[in-house]
């Protein structure tokens, strides 16, 4: 990227303009006439920002091949290395800002360009945008009595965090110096510690205010799908779900833990005082991009206290087409044979989490013509869309899917769904719906779409109504996505070969001659993956498997006939999307093995 690294020995100065384009031109990578041009420009309007965000607006493209364009992170990273620094990307969720703001002062972390990143028994790292300025080296060394590490940071990602994390450890640190021990009320075992005192927090206080923001703008600009607040025995723990897997983000005392759980409570119009039972709730708010995002909220007594889990839903989910949502040519002809239908039952199957809920609304959204009346009976509302009508179950009044159903059925629909089907009367209203001219979509939890029939018949449906009404059964799962800026080929090993042949027997799939594997950059956050995408596995049911049903033939024999009419299972549908360097064997082994989908 540069040549060998050096730091020049110069009195103490801030970097100039003139400095960061002297190098650009010893590296080759900007013309001299551009470098003048720019410095010239730059003293008549007296521009102050720092010199590599000056560079960056250019948007300039390297004179060095491969012509990369010069943005702020390419040219930090360069810069650091030219200057023989170690470059540290921020990652705002992999930093403990309470511990590294009680390094230095706010103020004095500004007045030198410099925020602590990391803190260890015996180093601080700080990140610093001033290369060049070295005198606070001292000053803090003697003061917290470790070692100093210098490397360099984007100036913009510098520029936001000391903002955003000192105010954020000041917003806990007040919040948690006015709750005083009141954190522990609804746990057991600290009941006995409510005499020492009486404090309660405001859930408005402007400190929790600010946590809370904080909360809610991390999990969107992370794509976070889920936000769990739950305590601990001697503190509160954050976690964000983001593509499936759980990350812990921060630890917070318990009085601030408890009054942001108050907060959100109040938001969402839930009992504040109740912390005995479970209760749901729902927010509707914006994105820092301005887009409208909807969260769904759960609570939940634990022995330390009330967890709190916030599910977020993106309005965007409604607008992808199939091809998005990962339905192969072959998956979206057989879907669309079965949505279109006028009237029938349609089950989509699947564990908690494996997108059965995005297959159903944009399948409804797809529908939802204002030719047609669509209607959900739903617990709980998962989105909220102005094109169906959607109603909840209220187990108080006695609301159940199947008087959900029956009421429904009484408002004239073309197309109900139904969130599960869970017992034989929520099964008996929703053939019956079928049976009188409706289409019917719901979801069912099984492993795959064959075992769906057993269900039902488990239910005690009478096999002649299932074959009646049943229009076909798609089971579903999610593997994560390979980033493509940064995923890599690779010869297939002797070990992959062997779980390849494994994972798509006996069916002929064509044998990859490379395999995509997962690196890390930034825009992945070092993960590899990046978003999530389905395999699915579509049975439609034919006159054949119709009459077996009827017949009572075991369900080995009914998926075996699947198979013979063009049913792919999800193992195969996962092994097509490694072929096309989609995702990665071991992404498709962890969710439907041969072991389960045979």
């Amino acid at each position: 990227m540069s040549k060998q690294p050096r730091e020049p020995v110069h009195n103490e100065h801030r970097l100039t303009l003139g400095e960061a384009l002297g190098y650009l031109e010893e590296d080759g990578m900007v013309g001299k006439s551009s470098a003048e041009a720019l410095l010239a420009e730059s003293r008549l309007k007296r521009v102050t920002d720092h010199p590599l965000t000056v560079i960056s607006e250019q948007k300039w493209k390297s004179l060095v091949p491969p012509n990369r364009e010069l943005t702020l992170e390419y040219l930090s990273e360069w810069f650091a290395g030219r200057i023989g620094l170690e470059y540290f990307h921020i990652d705002p969720l992999k930093i403990d800002f309470t511990a590294v703001t009680e390094v230095m002062s706010s103020a004095y972390a500004t007045r030198f360009g410099v925020l602590p990143v990391q803190v260890f028994a015996e180093e601080v790292v700080v990140a610093t945008i001033e290369p060049f300025l070295r005198d606070w080296e001292r000053e803090i060394k003697s003061i917290i009595k470790k070692n100093i590490r210098r490397v360099f940071a984007n100036p913009q990602d510098v520029a936001r965090y000391l903002v955003e994390f000192y105010n954020l450890a000041r917003s806990v640190k007040k919040a948690s110096q006015q709750g005083g021990d009141s954190g522990g009320i609804s746990s057991f075992e600290q009941l006995v510690e409510l005499g020492r005192s009486n404090k309660q927090f405001d859930a408005n206080d402007q400190h929790i205010v600010n946590i809370v923001d904080w909360l809610w703008l991390y999990a969107f600009e992370q794509r976070a799908s889920d936000i769990h607040i739950e305590p601990r025995r001697e503190f509160g723990v954050v976690r964000f779900r983001i593509d499936g897997v759980l990350h812990q983000i921060y630890q917070v005392p318990m009085s601030v833990m408890t009054a942001m759980v108050s907060r959100i409570k109040l938001l969402g119009r839930m009992d504040l005082v109740e912390k005995r039972r479970p209760q749901d709730g729902r927010i509707k708010t914006r994105t820092a991009d301005g887009l409208e995002a909807e969260l769904r909220l759960s609570t939940m007594p634990t022995a330390f206290g009330e967890k709190l889990v916030m599910r977020i839903f993106d309005p965007e989910v409604l607008v992808r087409n199939f091809s998005d949502l990962g339905f192969s040519s072959d998956d979206q002809a057989s879907w669309k044979a079965m949505s279109e239908s006028p009237n029938g039952i349609i089950l989509v199957t699947g564990p908690t989490g494996s997108g059965k809920t995005t297959t159903l609304y944009s399948t409804l959204k797809h529908l939802a013509t204002p030719e047609v009346n669509v209607c959900t009976i739903e617990d709980p509302i998962e989105m909220v869309e102005p094109a169906f009508n959607q109603m909840q179950t209220q187990s108080a009044i006695n609301l159940d899917f199947a008087q959900g159903v029956r009421a429904l059925m009484r408002q004239d629909p073309d197309i109900i769904m139904v969130g599960e089907i869970r017992d034989r009367e929520t099964a008996d209203v929703a053939i019956q719906a079928a049976l009188t001219g409706h289409l019917v979509l719901s979801t069912l939890h099984t492993n795959d779409a064959p075992s769906a029939i057993a269900r039902l018949i488990d239910l005690g449906l009478p096999p002649y109504l299932i074959s009646a009404t049943l229009l076909g059964v798609m089971a579903q799962r999610l593997v994560r996505v390979l980033c493509t800026n940064c995923k890599k080929p690779a010869p297939i090993t002797e070990e992959e070969d062997t779980l390849w042949d494994h994972l798509v027997s006996p069916w002929k799939a064509n044998r990859p001659t490379q395999f995509y594997h997962p690196v890390g950059c930034l825009d992945c956050r070092m993960t590899g993956y990046r978003g999530r995408i389905g395999i699915y596995e579509i049975l439609l049911l034919s006159k054949e498997i119709k009459q077996a049903i009827i017949d009572g033939v075991d369900i080995e024999k009914i998926r075996d006939m699947a198979y013979r009419t063009g049913m792919k299972p999800l193992r195969i549908s996962g092994a097509m999307k490694i072929v096309a360097g989609i995702t990665t064997l071991s992404e498709v082994y962890k969710v439907a093995s041969p072991a389960e989908s045979a």
